[in-house]
C-alpha cells in the first residue's frame, strides 16, 4: 500500500506545481499542428511531473504481515566469561538460604525454575531460549560482550516478537551501543524486561593490566621492564613481583600495591642470550584476593648484539673528554670515532681520531650518537651549515646528540644555530663560562631520574638510590636558567636553587625521530673514584645504548627501520619510519620505500611509505592493528628488492572479557527504559510472569520501503524523461 507523508508546504507546492503543469500543457497540446502526438507528449510531461510532486510528499511502499504462529516470548542469557565472577546472590525463590554464587549459576538456576512454566502452559505462547556472547573454544581469540547484535538479530528473525527478557550482568565491550537495539524493540512495540545479576562492587582483586616491555635489547645489558597493577583491595599490599624465563632464571623485586588505584612500577631483567626469550611476570595471590588468573602475564622480548658507531666532538682534552673517550673505546659494543679540534694545535690523531668533520651526508648519517663537548661555531671549531646536518641527523635518522657543555662556553655560540631548539635547557647568556662551586655538590635524582633506566647505576632499582648519594660530587656547572618545555628532568643540583626551583643538569628531550641529553657538570670522571671504572663506563654505556635504541630496531644494508608503539593492543594504530641509502650508503633521494605486512592470520598487504621533505631519505606511513599476535614486517627500497630489513612486531591483545568487574545494572536499566519495558531483579520473577502474561498480543509486522530512495524510482524517471526527449524530437521540438 501506498503511503503518503506531505508537510502543508510541500502538499501546496505539489498542488500548484500540477496545476501549473498541467495549464502549460493544456496550452501545448491546442498550438501543435498534431494534436495526438502532442496530447500524449504533454500525458508524459504531466506524468513524469506528478511523479516528482509525489516523492517530495515522502511515499512510502508499506506492506503489513499478518503473524500465522504464537506470539514469540525469548529469554536471552549472557555466556560470557565475566559471569563466572562469584558474586551473585540467590533469591528466595530460587533458594532456601542467601547464598553467594557464580553468576553463570544463578541464570542457570534461574532458567531451570518452574516459574516459566505458566508462559507455555496456557499454549498461547512459544518460549524459545537462545544465550549469547559465548566464549570460543580457541582460548586464543580475544572475545567480549555485544549486547546490541542479539537483540537486532532476534527482531530481524522473529515476526511476532512478543517480549524478550535478559539475564546480564550489563557488561558490555564490544559492538553498538545496546541502547540503539532497545530503540528498534520500541518501534516494533516489543519491551525489553532485563534480570540484572551480579553485583555493583569489584571483587578484592590484584590485576596486572599491562606489561609494556621494549621489543629487543642489547644482550650482556640490563633492560627495564615497565608493568602496570591495579588493586581494588581496601588495604596496601606489599607484595613479591617474580619475573622468570624458560630456563627458569629469575629476578625479584618488592614492591608495594596502593589500595583501590593503579600501581606502575618497573623491573631490570639481564639478558643473557641473543634471540627471542619468552618471560613471564606474576605476583603470588594476596590474602583476601578472589581472581588469580589475572595476576601474571608472558611476554617476549630479543636480544641482540649490537655495534653502535659514535662520534665525540670536542676542542680541548679536559678530563670529561678524556675519561669519556676511554669509557667508549673499551665498551665492546661501541665503535668510536673522535674530533678533537684542539685550538693551537689542530686536529688531533691516532687511534679512533678523524681529522675532519664529516662533510658528506652520507658519512655522518652512519653515526647513532653524537657527543658535543665543548665545542660551538668558530674558525677552527664547527660551522653553521654542520649544525644543520647533525640537526637533520637527529630529527630524521633517529640519532641521538649529547650536549656537554664546558668551562670555555663555546656552546653558547650554538645558539644562533640550528641546534638552538635541540638544547633542553635555557642557558644564561650572563655567566657564559659556567659557575665553579668552592665545595662538591651532589646530583639529586628527581621522580622521572629514579624511574628511567639511562641512571640506572646499580644492579638493582633498589640499591640505585643509595649509589647516587655516594657519587663523588663536581665543581663546576653549566650556567643553566631552566628546563624547556617537553623535556624531562632527570638530575638537579643537590645544593643549588634558581629561581625557577633546583637547577636541572641532566635532561633529556625528544626531537623528531631522535634524542636529546643535557648534561650540565664536567666531573662525572671523578664517579671512578673508589670504584675503577664500575658506574662511570656504566653510565656512558647505557647513553649510548638508549640513544640509538630506536635507530636500530630493524637494520638493513639499504633499509633502516623502526616503528612506535612498540607493543601496541588490538585498535592501536602504528606508526612506521625508515630511512633508504642508495647504493653508495647516502640517504636515497629518489625511489620508494615499500612494506609487506603479514597478519597473525596469514593475509599481506603491501603499504608504500611517504617520503618526507628532507635530504636524509626518511619515509614515514600508518597501519592499524587488528589482530592480536605476531605481524611481519618487511620493507624493501626501489631498486635492492633484493636486500630487505624484516621485524616483527607483537600485538599483545588485552583481554577484554575479564572476571571480577562490577556489574552495570545502568546499562540494562537505560535499554529497559528506551523499549518501554523495566528491570526485574531476580527475586521479582514471579511478578515478571504476570506482566509478560499481560502483554497484549504482538502488532502486525510493517516493512516499510521510501521510494525516494529506492534505485527503481530514479531509473523509471530517468527512463521517462528519455522518453519524453525522444518523443519531442519526432514531434519536430528543437
Amino acid at each position: 500500500m501506498l503511503h503518503l507523508s506531505p508537510t502543508p508546504v510541500t502538499l501546496t507546492l505539489g498542488i500548484i506545481t500540477l496545476v501549473v503543469v498541467a495549464g502549460l500543457c493544456v496550452v501545448s497540446f491546442r498550438r501543435s499542428p498534431h494534436p495526438r502526438r502532442t496530447f500524449l507528449l504533454e500525458a508524459l510531461r504531466f506524468v513524469i511531473a506528478a511523479i516528482i510532486v509525489v516523492l517530495l510528499w515522502q511515499p512510502e511502499w508499506r506492506t503489513t504481515l499478518n503473524p500465522n504462529a504464537k506470539p514469540v516470548i525469548a529469554i536471552l542469557w549472557d555466556d560470557s566469561k565475566s559471569m563466572t565472577t562469584i558474586d551473585a546472590t540467590l533469591p528466595d525463590a530460587l533458594s532456601a538460604k542467601a547464598e553467594v554464587v557464580a553468576r553463570a549459576d544463578l541464570v542457570a538456576r534461574t532458567l531451570a525454575s518452574d516459574l516459566w512454566k505458566p508462559l507455555a502452559s496456557d499454549g498461547r505462547n512459544e518460549i524459545i531460549t537462545l544465550p549469547f556472547a559465548t566464549p570460543p573454544e580457541d582460548t586464543g581469540v580475544l572475545t567480549g560482550t555485544d549486547l546490541e547484535s542479539p537483540l537486532s538479530g532476534l527482531l530481524e528473525k522473529q515476526t511476532n516478537l512478543r517480549a524478550v527478557v535478559m539475564l546480564s550482568d550489563g557488561d558490555y565491550n564490544v559492538g553498538q551501543p545496546p541502547v540503539a537495539a532497545a530503540q528498534k524493540m520500541r518501534l516494533r512495540g516489543v519491551p525489553l524486561f532485563p534480570i540484572p545479576v551480579g553485583s555493583q562492587t569489584r571483587l578484592p582483586d590484584l590485576d596486572l593490566l599491562a606489561v609494556t616491555a621494549p621489543s629487543y635489547g642489547i644482550v650482556g645489558e640490563n633492560v627495564q621492564i615497565p608493568f602496570t597493577f591495579r588493586s581494588s583491595l581496601d588495604r596496601p599490599v606489599r607484595t613479591l613481583v617474580r619475573l622468570k624465563d624458560e630456563s627458569g632464571r629469575e629476578r625479584t623485586k618488592d614492591i608495594v600495591i596502593a589500595p583501590n588505584s593503579e600501581t606502575y612500577e618497573s623491573i631490570l631483567w639481564r639478558l643473557e642470550k641473543e634471540g627471542s626469550s619468552t618471560l613471564e611476570l606474576s605476583i603470588p595471590v594476596a590474602d583476601g584476593e578472589l581472581v588469580a588468573t589475572n595476576n601474571s602475564r608472558k611476554f617476549t622480548i630479543s636480544g641482540k648484539p649490537e655495534k653502535i658507531r659514535v662520534l665525540v666532538i670536542e676542542t680541548l682534552p679536559r678530563w670529561e673528554f678524556r675519561f669519556l673517550r676511554n669509557a667508549l673505546s673499551r665498551d665492546p659494543g661501541v665503535e668510536l670515532s673522535c674530533l678533537l679540534l684542539h685550538p693551537q694545535l689542530g686536529p688531533a690523531a691516532g687511534l679512533h681520531y678523524i681529522d675532519k668533520f664529516p662533510d658528506k651526508i652520507e658519512d655522518l648519517a652512519k653515526f647513532d650518537v653524537i657527543f658535543l663537548g665543548d665545542v660551538g661555531v668558530a674558525a677552527d671549531q664547527l660551522t653553521s651549515e654542520q649544525c644543520t646536518l647533525m640537526r637533520g641527523l637527529v630529527e630524521n635518522q633517529a640519532s641521538g646528540i649529547v650536549f656537554l657543555p664546558g668551562p670555555q662556553g663555546n656552546q653558547f655560540s650554538l645558539l644562533e644555530t640550528d641546534l638552538s631548539d635541540l638544547i633542553p635547557v635555557t642557558l644564561d647568556d650572563t655567566a657564559k663560562r659556567g659557575v665553579p662551586e668552592g665545595i662538591a655538590s651532589p646530583l639529586n635524582l628527581t621522580s622521572e631520574g629514579r624511574t628511567s633506566l639511562l641512571t640506572m647505576l646499580g644492579n638493582t632499582e633498589e640499591e640505585n638510590p643509595a649509589i647516587w648519594r655516594q657519587l663523588p660530587g663536581f665543581f663546576w656547572h653549566a650556567p643553566v636558567i631552566k628546563a624547556k618545555g617537553g623535556t624531562e628532568v632527570l638530575a638537579v643540583h643537590g645544593n643549588r636553587r634558581g629561581k625557577f626551583g633546583p637547577i636541572p643538569l641532566l635532561v633529556t628531550k625528544a626531537a623528531g625521530s631522535g634524542k636529546v641529553l643535557f648534561m650540565g657538570i664536567d666531573s662525572a670522571w671523578r664517579w671512578r673514584r673508589g670504584v675503577e671504572d664500575l658506574y662511570h663506563y656504566r653510565f656512558w654505556g647505557q647513553v649510548a645504548r638508549w640513544m640509538s635504541y630506536q635507530r636500530n630496531m630493524a637494520a638493513g644494508q639499504r633499509v633502516r627501520m623502526f616503528f612506535h608503539p612498540e607493543r601496541p593492543e588490538p585498535g592501536a594504530t602504528v606508526t612506521l619510519n625508515a630511512n633508504a641509502f642508495d647504493p653508495n650508503g647516502a640517504p636515497l633521494k629518489d625511489g620508494t620505500v615499500s612494506i609487506d605486512i603479514t597478519s597473525p592470520d596469514g593475509k599481506t598487504e603491501r603499504t608504500e611509505l611517504q617520503k618526507n621533505e628532507s635530504a636524509w631519505g626518511a619515509f614515514s606511513g600508518r597501519f592499524k592493528i587488528t589482530l592480536p599476535g605476531e605481524w611481519k614486517l618487511r620493507a624493501t627500497a626501489s631498486g635492492a628488492e633484493d636486500k630487505p630489513v624484516e621485524t616483527v612486531i607483537l600485538a599483545q591483545g588485552t583481554e577484554i572479557e575479564k572476571t571480577g568487574q562490577p556489574a552495570r545494572p545502568e546499562v540494562l536499566e537505560e535499554m529497559a527504559k528506551v523499549s518501554r519495558g523495566r528491570v526485574i531483579q531476580p527475586d521479582q520473577l514471579p511478578d515478571l510472569i504476570r506482566e509478560i502474561t499481560a502483554l497484549p498480543e504482538p502488532r502486525p509486522l510493517e516493512r516499510r520501503m521510501p521510494l525516494l530512495s529506492h534505485w527503481a524510482t530514479l531509473a523509471a524517471i530517468v527512463l521517462l524523461l528519455g522518453a519524453f526527449w525522444t518523443g519531442r524530437k519526432f514531434n519536430g521540438a528543437f
